[in-house]
């Protein structure tokens, strides 16, 4: 973040120096006369960063690490967390619908409460010896699954909830410092002044974290100790060693939770983005979600389709980026509804088309799934260097005078 308004600092001393705007050399320099009815640059950047850093620091949900890490350790792991929601926040809201239909899925199954469900989708079970008690095998093992349920049913919500550091205090501070941004955005909109780029990014994060919030919302939050459950002695057959993680589970995992090389038995945590899915069914639906939010997410950055930016160039490359943002999730969220098609009764309509587009959809697909992240990351280089000349009244504040009935 120091970094970033530092970028702001320079960028607000070039935009001083040549305050006339690119686009159209008649337009007004980007300036405001109104002391009383004005933003600062500063202003701009540091209202959005502290939205993204509240929407993310609050809505990043990590599992539960393995024992006897560092202050340092467990820092740079959030912040880890933390990145990954800023340059895929759909990545996120994907992961956390998974670890929800693993949490519906657990509750319904065996009784207990939604906060039951999440410990177990995040690893906050473990044997006694160590390992984590999160996968399905574990739990319908005849010898030792029924004394593992019987111990989490016995364990009540309070006891849970009080490893999570943060309650619904801080998560609603949070969320109101992104419905506040909203409003400030919606109130631009109504009078007419422009947003910048900055802004538009800013919104379609707070917008999408609001979907990380409701999914976690019953979630215990920076959770660092497990809680033992099962027999006092543990007759598994192996004790719980830390072991690294493989780095060909590194994507299959990140995107989509599978860690076909992870073994409970011999680890002291689950994964990062481990979410239990393998459990349960229906998991297509936490797809789904995960797509039309990242459909949304992209939606938003085209808003600003029609919207001024310091050279052609500029405008043409938000514009191709926002779309493919837009396109690509709709495009998987697409192919997995026509995939649950051929399950059905027109089955043999939908494998004539399929078998005829298969060949251009996957390359196409396959080609914006490559460009994808590329695409994102020139968003956030944008919403930034076009600071460098703002839209004649981007400086101009909010008349909230307007709003307040008075004679």
């Amino acid at each position: 973040m120091l970094f970033l308004l530092l970028l702001t600092y320079f960028v607000s001393q070039r935009s001083n120096a040549s305050p006339a705007y690119t686009l159209d050399s008649r337009a007004a320099p980007d300036s405001c006369d109104d002391i009383n009815n004005c933003r600062r640059l500063f202003d701009i950047v540091w209202g959005c960063l502290t939205t993204i850093f509240a929407c993310t620091w609050v809505s990043v949900h990590p599992n539960v690490p393995p024992p006897n890490q560092t202050v340092l350790s467990l820092l740079w792991r959030r912040l880890g967390m933390m990145l990954v929601a800023v340059i895929a926040p759909e990545l996120m809201v994907c992961f956390a619908a998974r670890q929800f239909v693993t949490t519906r899925w657990f509750s319904k199954k065996f009784g207990v409460s939604i906060t039951h469900g999440f410990f177990f989708s995040m690893g906050g079970f473990v044997s006694r010896i160590g390992h984590p008690i999160a996968t399905k095998k574990q739990i319908e093992d005849p010898l030792l699954g029924p004394e593992y349920i019987s111990a989490i049913t016995q364990i009540s919500i309070e006891d849970i909830m009080d490893k999570s550091k943060g309650d619904v205090l801080s998560k609603g501070i949070a969320l109101m410092q992104g419905l506040w941004f909203t409003v400030q955005c919606l109130a631009r909109i109504s009078q007419h002044l422009p947003i910048t780029a900055l802004e538009v990014t800013t919104l379609a994060f707070a917008i999408v974290n609001v979907f990380t919030w409701l999914l976690w919302w019953g979630k215990p939050l920076d959770v660092q100790q497990p809680v033992p459950v099962g027999p006092s002695e543990d007759r598994s057959e192996t004790g719980p060693i830390s072991v690294p993680s493989n780095w060909e589970d590194l994507v299959p995992g990140t995107l989509g939770g599978h860690y076909p090389h992870y073994n409970p038995m011999v680890s002291t945590a689950v994964p990062s983005f481990w979410s239990g899915t393998e459990a349960c069914n229906g998991i297509h639906v936490a797809y789904l979600v995960a797509c039309a939010v990242g459909t949304i997410f992209g939606t938003i950055h085209c808003a600003a389709w029609t919207s001024k930016f310091p050279s052609t160039g500029e405008i043409w490359i938000w514009r191709s980026c926002s779309l493919l943002v837009a396109t690509v999730p709709a495009a998987a969220g697409f192919d997995l509804v026509t995939g649950s098609v051929m399950d059905s009764s027109s089955a043999h309509y939908w494998a004539k088309v399929r078998k005829f587009l298969v060949p251009i959809w996957y390359f196409g697909f396959g080609l914006g799934f490559l460009i994808y992240p590329i695409a994102r990351l020139f968003l956030i280089i944008l919403s930034f260097i076009t600071l460098r000349a703002l839209p004649p009244g981007a400086l101009t504040d909010i008349d909230w005078s307007v709003y307040i009935p008075h004679l």
